[in-house]
């Protein structure tokens, strides 16, 4: 099973371009997405709070492979990004990064891998010493939390318009949220399935729209 991983936070690229980088890297590799996970969240918490990541890496299979477009994409901390790949291995899960074009799996040496991670840890520091925001980052918004209904309203047909009446909110500040986050280019683009979240799902505001092994949850409950 093959799982593309997108994951909407300030100093990553949006979600379409996301999509757009894996499917061309996926296209490339001969690569066939299977199910696509999207991870939402408002703050940038540690690996320990993310939950729902957590219990997706644990779902995952042998022989599964996880896209993503680049390392940052699954933690922007280098300590992290060593335990996930250290748990990925020893599931014998690949790991596809896009932008490099870039395979870690159970052969892969520390030697190859050690590169990615200074160029992270150079890019934080580089980040650390800018005054103000960095160029392209986006600040965190009231609507990230409905992102996935948005999505959802979106991929149904309907307009902006309609979406605003539904949240209660400014068309014109859903709008522009919309364009800033390309999300209907990601919803135009999609193949994932949308998974609609409880209302009031966790205190932090991170969803995971997973698609993948509901009826394994259900037995599980």
């Amino acid at each position: 099973m093959n799982y593309a991983y997108l994951r909407q936070m300030p100093d990553n690229n949006n979600m379409s371009e996301q999509q757009r980088n894996i499917l061309s890297f996926s296209l490339a590799q001969d690569l066939e997405i299977d199910k696509e996970v999207v991870e939402y969240s408002s703050k940038n918490h540690l690996i320990e709070d993310r939950k729902k990541f957590e219990e997706f890496m644990h779902s995952l299979e042998e022989g599964s492979s996880l896209i993503v477009d680049t390392l940052s994409v699954l933690s922007n901390r280098a300590e992290e990004l060593i335990k996930i790949i250290n748990c990925m291995l020893s599931h014998r899960i690949d790991l596809y990064i896009a932008q490099s074009k870039t395979r870690i799996n159970k052969k892969t040496t520390i030697v190859e891998i050690f590169p990615l991670l200074n160029d992270l840890r150079e890019a934080q520091k580089a980040k650390s010493n800018q005054i103000g925001r960095p160029k392209g980052s986006r600040s965190s918004s009231k609507f990230d939390s409905y992102q996935p209904q948005i999505i959802s309203f979106l991929k149904e047909g309907m307009n902006v318009s309609a979406i605003a009446r539904e949240l209660s909110v400014s068309r014109s500040s859903l709008k522009d949220y919309i364009e800033s986050r390309g999300i209907r280019e990601l919803v135009e683009g999609s193949w994932m399935e949308i998974n609609q979240p409880q209302k009031n799902a966790g205190v932090d505001n991170t969803i995971l729209v997973c698609p993948f092994e509901q009826e394994q949850k259900e037995r599980i409950s």
